[in-house]
């Protein structure tokens, strides 16, 4: 369904965040074992979850002007 014929609920507000809190809790998984323990391959995985996090917020962006824009 195209962004701007899109109806926008509580439920897909919440469930947009759970979205974001389980990014956020995997980034804090990775970032503690490459700062702490040094582990190379979860600083990639950190930067792969930050650029989720980017990409979330961009959409969840739009879907706010587009429903900013229905009102």
């Amino acid at each position: 369904m195209p962004l701007t014929q899109t109806k926008f609920t509580g439920v897909q507000h919440m469930s947009r965040m759970d979205d974001i809190n389980n990014v956020v809790e995997e980034l804090q998984v990775d970032m503690d074992k490459f700062y702490e323990k040094g582990n190379k391959a979860a600083g990639t995985r950190a930067r792969k979850h930050l650029m989720t996090l980017k990409n979330l917020a961009h959409e969840i962006r739009q879907e706010i002007q587009a429903k900013k824009n229905e009102m």
